[in-house]
């Protein structure tokens, strides 16, 4: 399975060692996992394993088997508190050590995914200058709650809503949970469109076939860069004449308007699409 997912592109491998692994088998899927990050990094692409959270016994060996020259950083799930990432980066520095690598270098992707969590999250993010973005684990979290999981997501719109706020105010990226149903692609759409209007900055695939639908929903579309310039050029327009103000389309564009217009213009320009 790794081999077949060096050959796809996503923006970064997260092999995983955590829930998708028997608890028998977590020996044997460290020392795969560790076998073939190489090839990963080879692929130029960030690799990012998710290892065991620190109460498991197993997260000191996955990074001891994953830490090395290349690496970006890791995942970890099951983080309660600012105490939880100051642990980990500690860590994370004795590997470094070990491997030669400058200290600081491996980032982290805390998953937010406790009730504990949603609370602490502004304070986790910015505990760390490793801190590369916030994953939101729905699955975790509504066990944690004892709350069933709905189609329509209504029981995760508090918490999903708090880790996008609390990452854009620690300026990191927000990525939202996986989408389970992989053969629904329909579905997968719509969820992935309701991530990106919560602002999440993306969203965990757990198939290969969800990555062409889940970069579709998080790109701006042409139409979307169309509109964006219209907005720009028509503030210039009015600006030009000594106004702070001016409508498009029967809506109103002001700084706000052209701010967000213009972060478009740059996030289309960073993937490429101009």
């Amino acid at each position: 399975m790794l081999k077949k997912a060096s050959q796809t592109l996503p923006d970064a491998f997260i092999p995983d060692l955590e829930d998708s692994v028997a608890f028998d088998d977590k020996d044997e899927a460290r020392q795969v996992v560790s076998d073939h990050i190489d090839m990963l990094i080879a692929t130029g692409k960030k690799i990012i394993p998710r290892v065991n959270s620190m109460d498991t016994g197993n997260f000191e060996k996955d990074i001891e088997a994953v830490i090395r020259p290349g690496l970006f950083g890791i995942s970890v799930g099951k983080i309660s508190n600012t105490s939880d990432i100051g642990d980990i980066a500690l860590a994370i520095s004795r590997c470094e050590n070990r491997a030669n690598i400058p200290t600081g270098t491996t980032k982290i992707i805390p998953w937010i995914e406790t009730a504990s969590a949603v609370i602490n999250c502004y304070q986790i993010l910015t505990s760390s200058s490793r801190i590369y973005g916030a994953a939101f684990g729905a699955e975790d979290f509504t066990n944690d709650m004892g709350i069933e999981r709905r189609k329509d997501d209504r029981e995760i719109a508090y918490a999903r809503s708090v880790v996008t706020v609390a990452a854009k105010a620690a300026d990191v990226l927000a990525l939202d949970t996986p989408f389970f149903a992989f053969r629904d692609t329909e579905a997968l759409k719509l969820s992935s469109e309701d991530s990106r209007s919560l602002g999440f900055n993306g969203k965990f695939a757990i198939h290969p076939a969800q990555i062409e639908t889940i970069n579709e929903c998080f790109s701006p579309t042409g139409k979307d860069i169309a509109y964006a310039r219209q907005i720009i050029e028509a503030f210039e327009e009015a600006a030009a004449r000594g106004r702070g103000s001016t409508s498009l389309n029967g809506m109103v564009v002001d700084v706000p308007v052209v701010k967000r217009a213009e972060s478009l213009i740059i996030m289309a320009k960073h993937m490429e699409l101009l």
